[in-house]
């Protein structure tokens, strides 16, 4: 699947505030948080690096989509993956509503939310 990625050279922490703020800068909020690394730890015993999902919604978008089809509701929330990348810094990586959303008819919306997310992560990359 391909996504929207970016690399900045801070830690997962300050990485989580900063993509936040670009995104609500966007029209998204974040609607869910899934600390995946906790998680498996807590669960299963599992120790695995950092990795952090969080469901970001654009309602204008959201709402646009389930008028569109009722069963994008499937897709929603946009994960944003957080996860430690090269040299201490912090992978992120945004689904491509194009990737999801490949119908024509959700062409327009697909890209504009696409052109939203990519401002995010140039906002927090430099």
């Amino acid at each position: 699947m391909h996504a929207i990625e970016a690399t900045v050279p801070v830690p997962l922490d300050q990485a989580e505030v900063a993509i936040r703020a670009a995104l609500a800068d966007q029209g998204f909020g974040v609607l869910t948080e899934i600390d995946v690394a906790a998680t498996l730890k807590a669960k299963l015993g599992v120790e695995r690096p950092a990795l952090k999902i969080l469901g970001a919604c654009n309602p204008t978008f959201a709402h646009q989509a389930l008028e569109l089809d009722p069963s994008s509701a499937l897709v929603l929330p946009c994960n944003v993956v957080l996860e430690p990348g090269t040299d201490g810094g912090t992978r992120i990586s945004v689904v491509d509503p194009r990737e999801l959303m490949p119908d024509p008819a959700f062409a327009e919306l697909a890209d504009a939310a696409a052109t939203k997310l990519t401002a995010a992560l140039r906002a927090v990359s430099g």
